[in-house]
């Protein structure tokens, strides 16, 4: 059972995103917040396996939220993974949520079934982000803080030939299960390597890996 943090100001979108996800036999929600501060509260008194984040918290507060809720405090402390529901015209916002620690973006004008199929890809550890707002996040990262193309040189040199091609195809988009399939791996095997890079290359979600292996140069958006 995957259990939610439902986080919105607006009761009335409040109330529609918990019937939606109690509706679901696998998901279950714990508790809702109206304000980012309460959002920490609560993350850290009923540990959901997700906490869903939309409504007006696309600010300052809702970044340091994000922040608070997403850093372990503890070596190896299992922490949410956060889902953010955000304008399609927030690439800012979403960056920095991204840099936060989120785990997945999903527009506020997705479907019932796509939030919860991208609840339950979160809470599995995946990531989920439309390619549309992928392309707009690297363009928001690479404009905001350039990176030193040695520094990010050496990161990229410590991980291994397979971690490399397990990251391009995790930049592509591909689930574990697929890349197990094309790589001819078990999913749990391609976890695994998924969580070595993630160690090694500092990120805190496997959507930050994303935006790391555009930076990188690694992978190069599409023309």
């Amino acid at each position: 059972m995957t259990s939610v943090l439902v986080v919105h100001d607006q009761s009335l979108q409040r109330l529609g995103l918990r019937m939606l996800l109690a509706a679901e036999p696998d998901l279950t929600v714990v508790g809702e917040a109206t304000t980012a501060f309460e959002a920490t509260d609560m993350s850290a008194d009923l540990r959901p396996d997700v906490v869903l984040m939309g409504g007006r918290v696309s600010d300052a507060d809702g970044i340091q939220a994000i922040r608070h809720i997403s850093r372990p405090t503890v070596p190896g402390e299992r922490r949410p993974r956060i889902l953010v529901l955000t304008p399609t015209s927030s690439e800012a916002y979403a960056s920095a949520a991204l840099r936060a620690g989120a785990g997945g973006f999903l527009p506020q004008e997705a479907t019932p079934e796509e939030l919860i199929a991208a609840v339950r890809v979160v809470a599995a550890g995946d990531a989920v982000i439309t390619p549309t707002l992928t392309r707009a996040l690297i363009e928001t990262v690479r404009q905001e803080q350039p990176v030193p193309r040695l520094t990010r040189a050496v990161d990229l040199g410590t991980l291994t030939g397979r971690e490399r091609d397990i990251l391009t195809a995790v930049a592509s988009g591909w689930s574990n299960a697929e890349i197990g399939r094309r790589l001819s791996i078990a999913p749990t095997t391609v976890k695994s390597h998924v969580s070595h890079i993630l160690a090694k290359i500092g990120a805190r979600a496997r959507v930050q890996a994303v935006v790391f292996a555009y930076e990188s140069g690694l992978v190069r958006p599409a023309a």
